[in-house]
């Protein structure tokens, strides 16, 4: 039994980076990149807007069904070359999901995602108001890290149970 003014849920409950973070690990489970499944939350005032995974546009095949990686194939390194891909990015796939279902994107908007932006997504992300970036992995593009830090962006390097948020 807890005594008076402390829950029994003070060690087991998440914290809000925790819990958003761990919502992105799930939907990054519905990619179908042959290369990095990548998952992306977008928050307002602690409530889901939208998610989104990266794979192929809708109604177009997925690269698993027509043989495999075109990058890979190619032998194109992580981080460049991005319009060699059928894929639409997870951070931009959370934003058409808004646009689509008539989801405004305002407030202090927060982005948890699996792994850091790109540079075309910072863009994105930077115009619909984005204001704090919280990722799990990095990706090579030093490009996008300037360009948010430069826009005053927060961006937070996750570690799980790091109390954050």
């Amino acid at each position: 039994m807890s005594s008076p003014g402390t829950s029994p849920w003070r060690d087991t409950r998440p914290c809000w980076d925790d819990y958003f973070m761990e919502i992105a690990h799930v939907v990054a489970k519905r990619s179908t990149c042959l290369r990095r499944h990548v998952g992306a939350v977008l928050v307002s005032g602690r409530r889901i807007l939208a998610t989104g995974y990266n794979g192929a546009p809708r109604g177009l095949q997925h690269c698993a069904e027509r043989g495999g990686c075109y990058r890979e194939l190619l032998g194109v390194p992580a981080g460049e070359r991005q319009e060699i891909c059928r894929g639409v990015h997870a951070e931009q796939n959370a934003v058409i999901q808004c646009a689509i279902h008539g989801v405004a994107i305002t407030g202090e908007v927060v982005l948890y995602s699996t792994t850091q932006p790109c540079v075309t997504c910072a863009k994105i992300l930077l115009n619909a108001g984005v204001c704090r970036i919280v990722y799990a992995g990095d990706y090579p593009d030093q490009f996008a890290l300037e360009m948010l830090g430069e826009a005053g962006v927060e961006l937070v390097r996750w570690e799980a149970g790091g109390g954050g948020g």
